[in-house]
């Protein structure tokens, strides 16, 4: 299974760190960004007894910086790691904002 928090929500910004091994290593890639949703999905890949019959994968939703959407298919050497909230929600709830104090 893949290495997801179990509190993943829309709105929080993460890092997926997901490996593919070689015959001579092991390639390994990175995404940023605020997570739009965390779901299961089916794919169109027949499984006996699953539901549906279907084989279904977890997958994360991202919204990179740059405005890209990234869907992140997880398998069992994916990593998720929580950063906090989107840049856009932390300087709503006033994280990572520069503060004046009026005296």
């Amino acid at each position: 299974m893949p290495t997801v928090p179990a509190s993943l929500q829309p709105g929080q910004r993460v890092r997926i760190i997901q490996q593919i091994p070689r015959g001579s290593g092991t390639w390994t890639t990175s995404v940023e960004g605020e997570v739009l949703s965390f779901r299961q999905d089916k794919t169109g890949s027949w499984f006996a007894h699953a539901k549906d019959d279907r084989l279904w994968l977890d997958r994360v939703e991202l919204r990179r910086d740059d405005g890209e959407v990234v869907v992140c298919s997880l398998d069992r050497l994916s990593h998720v790691e929580v950063l906090g909230n989107s840049p856009e929600k932390a300087g709503e709830h006033g994280q990572g904002a520069a503060v004046a104090n009026e005296g």
